[in-house]
């Protein structure tokens, strides 16, 4: 074993392959990995001799109990811990651990949202293993992570209709490479999120109500400097934060996440943490284990980390890539190799998900919406809501060549003279150069770029693993039939009738632009602006069948789905607004009535000795009427959102009702509130302004 601290430690709270190899008898094993590679059932007598080993190596690492741990329809994930002990009547106790306590776990399913699938009634649920994902120590206690169903058997989390999703792909994928006579053992995706995310101190946090009940800043003006100079992005990373960020390594290479980069994002106190790519699942649950640790970890540090996707205005927010890429036996399927034109599997495999995307682009723009993404799509700094393709120069290139019938010729790469001697001659890339793309071609992989900071990915990878079979499965069935010497010819066809038939969702300019709305809309190109908009895609009669023919939801989960988003949305904008209205007459008006009385009582006294100040007499005018026009503005969002409340039965009415008349309620009580920010003496406002919380980190 190497000597460095990243190698002794990576990996120490992980139960890996290399654990199981050493502490299960070699039948065990085998069938162990013929379950988890071939999809195999797991037998009682396998899950028995699993969970021994699991808990003895759990029990040598200081674990006391064991949870199946979850991602429920709602929030990022859920346990419930158990403690190994078992009484033995005696004063005595045994550390025990079943096969069956492995296998399945049967939690209370009530309080978990389920989209209307079961009665409050049918209070149980089934959490089942997942032995695909690895089990992991978190704070004393076995991780097991596994699928959560209810008691009829219908889906209750993200997590199956994600596994659901990717046997699907490799099942369709392998019937495209056997026609080009490969038998891969395994095909899977491969994804890589960046997660992006806030740091402020933790003594700012504690302060703002709206940070703590809404992860987001409801009210605040502008602050004097934002990120215009670009003097955060990449700089130097401060101590308290280096700190921070140390800490966080150590704790997810304990837990084998393989977090790679890390550096400061464009917006002040923003941040990002990047991890090498991993199997699509696993790669996943990572992700959320990094959102916790990075929450979790914070306060260590006198800090508070914001992973919402827009928690200060005039500033960036945060978004959260997910690279994906597909690969048979470790051979990346969409690696375009030295000449692309002339690569016929990688066209295919391209021309499968651009007819893909293309297709079921409202399914990718519904996977990504929500409330909190709604405030940084289409933002000058994240994509629009219109979903479109970037290839790059160089694939553009020869995409077009193919579909014009001219010579397809090989893309070269420049080199770039810095003019210096001692400089290498750098290779200009030929790949990405867009960032206003929503899906972009970044060398060897596709990168959806509309997923929001605080989602879980499961939603966005359920829709373009689901999408690719779909396209898999259409080249595999047109070409079955295809005589070998016809199949280089007719496959090429198929590719180029495909990027034909779906070229209008290639885009290669500003994304930003409204010149791009209107080429889009002539297109016929679907641009769902907001949750509400985006949401009944879910439950579109033709996408409910596209689901069902995949396996991957059946009618009733994906309504369920639509329930629990649609009401999801609805309870976050009840709370952001509930809390406007709490700030406002607890916080806001209280101090300025206070301010406006210090003022007016000076006017007064200089007054009564003959001198008139215009400027505290326009102040005590302006104050005023701000008051006043606050005081009028919540009672308007409180009338409007009391009636929103009895919307509750009608999902989507009451969605449209929050963005229609709520939100702008919202808007229009922060702009009064926000005036007066600038009005009002500093040691009166009683909460931290932007200047403070955006620059002392």
């Amino acid at each position: 074993m190497a000597n460095d601290k990243v190698s002794r430690e990576f990996g120490t709270l992980l139960f890996t392959d290399a654990d199981m190899q050493e502490r299960l008898p070699k039948p065990t094993y085998k069938r162990l990995r013929d379950v988890i590679r071939h999809g195999k059932p797991l037998e009682i007598d396998i899950a028995n001799e699993v969970a021994h080993a699991m808990k003895e190596w759990a029990l040598e690492h200081g674990a006391t109990h064991f949870t199946h741990w979850f991602q429920p329809l709602t929030g990022i994930t859920s346990e419930k811990h158990d403690s190994f002990m078992t009484p033995q009547g005696n004063g005595t106790i045994l550390m025990t651990f079943s096969g069956k306590e492995l296998v399945q776990g049967e939690p209370d399913a009530s309080s978990f949202p389920s989209g209307g699938l079961r009665a409050t009634f049918e209070a149980r649920g089934y959490t089942v293993w997942d032995p695909v994902s690895p089990t992991f120590i978190k704070d004393e206690v076995l991780c097991i992570p596994t699928a959560f169903i209810s008691y009829t058997g219908e889906a209750l989390d993200k997590r199956t209709p994600l596994l659901r999703s990717q046997l699907a792909l490799e099942r369709h994928a392998k019937r495209v490479l056997a026609l080009f006579g490969q038998t891969p053992e395994r095909i899977v995706t491969n994804i890589g999120p960046e997660q992006e995310y806030f740091l402020i101190r933790e003594k700012d946090f504690e302060k703002r109500p709206d940070l703590i009940l809404c992860g987001r800043t409801l009210f605040g003006c502008e602050p004097s400097k934002g990120q215009e100079l670009d003097d955060h992005y990449f700089g130097a990373i401060r101590p308290t934060v280096n700190d921070f960020m140390k800490e966080l390594d150590d704790e997810l290479w304990k837990l084998g996440i393989p977090a790679k980069t890390k550096h400061n994002e464009v917006a002040p106190c923003q941040h990002e943490l990047a991890p090498v790519f991993e199997q699509g699942s696993l790669a996943i649950d990572n992700n959320l284990l990094t959102m916790e640790k990075l929450k979790l970890l914070a306060p260590h540090h006198g800090l508070a980390c914001l992973e919402h996707e827009r928690p200060f205005d005039y500033v960036n927010g945060s978004g959260k890539h997910d690279n994906w890429s597909l690969a048979a036996d470790g051979d990346n399927l969409l690696e375009p190799g030295d000449n692309p034109g002339k690569n016929l599997r990688f066209l295919v495999f391209l021309a499968c998900l651009v007819a893909g995307v293309d297709t079921h682009a409202d399914l990718l723009r519904m996977s990504i919406a929500s409330a909190g993404n709604d405030h940084r799509l289409g933002a000058n700094e994240a994509p629009p809501a219109i979903v479109s393709i970037f290839l790059g120069d160089a694939l553009s290139a020869i995409v077009n060549d193919l579909m014009s019938g001219a010579d397809v010729h090989k893309a070269k790469r420049t080199k770039m003279d810095l003019g210096v001697p001692t400089l290498p001659k750098v290779l200009r890339d030929n790949t990405d150069r867009n960032r206003t793309s929503p899906f972009a071609f970044t060398g060897n992989k596709f990168e959806f770029r509309m997923c929001g900071s605080q989602q879980n990915l499961s939603d966005p990878n359920v829709i373009l693993n689901t999408i690719v079979a779909e396209q898999c499965d259409r080249f595999a069935t047109d070409l079955a039939d295809v005589s070998e010497s016809k199949f280089t010819e007719q496959a090429l066809k198929w590719a180029i009738d495909s990027f034909k038939d779906h070229k209008r969702i290639f885009f290669e300019g500003n994304g930003y632009s409204s010149k791009w709305e209107k080429i889009a809309e002539k297109r016929g190109l679907p641009h769902f602006r907001t949750t509400p908009d985006a949401l009944p895609a879910l439950i579109a009669p033709e996408n409910i069948a596209f689901f069902e023919t995949y396996g991957v939801l059946s009618e009733n989960e994906a309504h369920a789905r639509y329930v629990a988003k649609a009401e999801q949305y609805a309870k976050v904008l009840n709370i952001e607004a509930k809390t406007m209205s709490y700030m406002t007459r607890h916080m806001y008006l209280p101090a300025l009535f206070k301010y406006s009385g210090k003022v007016a009582e000076s006017v007064a006294r200089k007054q009564e000795i003959g001198i008139t100040s215009q400027a505290e007499l326009d102040v005590t005018r302006k104050l005023t009427e701000g008051i006043d026009g606050i005081y009028a503005a919540v009672g308007e969002l409180e009338a409007k959102n009391g009636h929103a409340a009895t919307l509750r039965s009608k999902p989507q009415t009451q969605c449209e009702f929050y963005r229609d008349e709520v939100i702008p309620a919202m808007e229009q009580l922060r702009k009064i509130v926000d005036e007066m920010e600038l009005i009002c003496g500093h040691d009166f406002w009683p909460v931290p302004s932007y200047n403070e919380m955006l620059f002392y980190v």
